[in-house]
């Protein structure tokens, strides 16, 4: 696979984006988290949703201009993305509570209109490098379903959650309430290859390895009734916690073409660990767990997110991989746009 420079290809992505109508400032930030869940391991949500993105800033399905707002109160904090892209309207929603955080120990963002946040945990990872700790999910439309079923149940609802390490870099935990990421099927469809069994079912509710038969039918929830269960948590905190009057409207339920889909809710949940900390405690118990962990596998076991701050420190120092037929894709869009795409 081919490496880019990580500047070079984040202003390539931002100026993509920007000639789909975004301020060139948010046009920024959401291109460097894209550009940074690649440097991370998430090859899924980063590059590889460019096109998908800017497709849906063009239909208007994103809001290129939103009108960013937010209702305070104690506690808590409503924010009104008005069909902002994810990579606009989180780190707007972040920002806003970890200003919160100064007064208090903790705090609920409930994030309505919004539109998809890719990969969560790159999200989640700012706010523990601020040294808060961050429970992220969102609500996407059903897409799960149990072998057996004929439709879509639920969504598979991702969380994702974050928290500083004493001494060390911070652990970040990403899931979606699937096997497998409906971006992994996404991929190999592209890619003409078969998944493996136990990610999804067909249109009858057939356990199938057809990438294409599994798009047009459901993933397999994680662990069955019990990602199911976390699913439904999602659904509330995601959903009914940021419901506008129009969030029971039968098109919120359908999937997009490209899988990103829009004006959903989301939730952003912060504390501030040092303020429950009140015997001096806190760090010495998160260094005696996790050494416990790893000892448990004589020192081969890693915490969430060691393995993401390595690739990290690599892309930084050798590039960003780009796999050969996203690029392919970019280039497309490159020609498309007038911007030509990295050689």
């Amino acid at each position: 696979m081919a490496r880019h420079d990580v500047a070079r290809l984040t202003q390539w992505t931002a100026k993509a984006f920007a000639a789909r109508g975004m301020p060139v400032a948010d046009a920024e930030e959401a291109a460097a988290l894209l550009v940074r869940s690649d440097l991370r391991g998430y090859t899924t949500h980063g590059m590889a949703r460019v096109v998908s993105y800017c497709a849906r800033l063009e239909s208007g399905e994103f809001n290129p201009t939103p009108r960013l707002r937010e209702q305070r109160f104690p506690g808590g904090i409503v924010f009104e993305a008005d069909g902002a892209m994810g990579h606009v309207a989180l780190p707007r929603a972040l920002r806003l509570g970890l200003q919160a955080l100064k007064e208090t120990a903790t705090v609920l963002v409930a994030i309505r209109e919004c539109g998809h946040l890719g990969a969560l945990g790159i999200h989640a990872l700012p706010a523990a490098e601020a040294g808060a700790f961050c429970l992220v999910g969102q609500r996407v439309p059903p897409i799960l379903a149990l072998p057996g079923f004929k439709k879509a149940a639920i969504g598979h609802n991702p969380i994702a959650f974050a928290c500083p390490m004493p001494g060390a870099a911070p652990i970040v935990f990403d899931i979606a309430c699937s096997v497998a990421a409906r971006g992994h099927i996404l991929l190999a469809a592209r890619e003409g290859k078969p998944i493996p069994e136990g990610w999804a079912v067909d249109e009858d509710g057939n356990p199938t390895t057809d990438a294409a038969r599994a798009l047009k039918g459901s993933l397999v929830p994680v662990g069955g009734h019990k990602g199911i269960g976390i699913a439904m948590m999602v659904e509330v905190l995601a959903g009914a916690l940021a419901a506008t009057a129009a969030s029971l409207d039968p098109s919120r339920n359908q999937l997009s073409e490209g899988g990103a889909s829009s004006r959903q809710g989301a939730f952003l949940w912060l504390a501030k660990p040092g303020a429950f900390d009140l015997d001096g405690g806190q760090a010495d118990y998160m260094r005696h767990w996790t050494e416990l962990y790893r000892s448990a596998a004589q020192g081969t076991a890693r915490l969430p997110g060691t393995r993401g701050e390595a690739l990290e420190r690599e892309g930084l120092a050798k590039g960003v991989e780009v796999k050969p037929a996203i690029e392919k894709e970019l280039v497309a869009l490159g020609e498309k746009l007038g911007i030509p795409f990295l050689s």
